[in-house]
């Protein structure tokens, strides 16, 4: 079986907001011992479907990337991660990813480097996009200044199902994960003459970002709700992997 990805949303009371940021570090430590795990990373959330400046405390994010699908199985069947997401969450939501392509690395890491060249990219299908990136200092104001322009117009397009703003740090080492009906929906947002596409532009001719990762996946096996629904729903929750 070739490798998977996962993503997990995870709203926790107020009570337990404080908790969930305090231990941090001792679950990513713990999760980084997981068997089958080849990356992990927890992140905070902003409000809403925010990209700039601004943390919900309550609501954090887990990416994982997996060996195999029996591996990620084992985690949520087992682990006391993920239990604690299922006994102390107001709210989760979690999908399971086929990697379609990657470029770029996370702290020095390439995780998604060996990807199955025979994975679907049914265009018409849905699609999940992750894109993270480390902000030069000098660039911090510009990049920022960027931003309410880019959410507003990613906010338009009808082929968004839902987006959310995350991060390893309030301001600098920032991450999208986004959901859209169709590839070539995703498409028009990101290449075609638009305020995101010169922002695009910018940052290339700026040098805006030290380094930088996009990747795209095909989203299967959600399960649980993202603000009271699940994105995925009104695609019938593709149900196994690569559909």
């Amino acid at each position: 079986m070739s490798t998977v990805a996962s993503f997990h949303l995870t709203r926790y009371p107020a009570g337990h907001a404080l908790g969930a940021m305090a231990g941090l570090v001792t679950r990513q430590r713990g999760l980084a011992a997981t068997a089958g795990l080849r990356f992990v990373r927890q992140l905070g959330t902003g409000r809403g479907s925010r990209m700039g400046l601004g943390a919900d405390l309550r609501r954090w994010a887990t990416f994982a990337v997996w060996d195999d699908e029996r591996a990620l199985d084992a985690f949520l069947a087992e682990s006391p991660f993920a239990a604690r997401w299922r006994d102390q969450a107001e709210e989760s939501w979690s999908v399971r990813l086929v990697p379609l392509s990657a470029h770029g690395s996370w702290s020095g890491a390439r995780p998604l480097a060996e990807l199955d060249p025979g994975a679907d990219d049914d265009h018409d299908a849905p699609v999940a996009v992750l894109t993270r990136a480390r902000i030069g200092l000098r660039h911090w104001p510009a990049f920022y200044r960027s931003v309410p322009a880019v959410e507003a117009h990613l906010h338009r397009q009808g082929d968004l199902l839902a987006a959310v703003g995350i991060g390893e740090a309030p301001v600098g080492l920032l991450a999208t994960f986004s959901l859209w009906r169709s590839t070539s929906g995703m498409d028009a947002f990101a290449y075609r003459d638009s305020a995101h596409a010169e922002v695009v532009r910018r940052t290339r001719s700026g040098g805006w970002f030290s380094e930088e990762l996009f990747a795209r996946f095909r989203p299967y096996g959600s399960t649980g709700t993202w603000d009271g629904a699940d994105p995925l729903a009104e695609r019938g929750r593709a149900g196994g992997k690569g559909s």
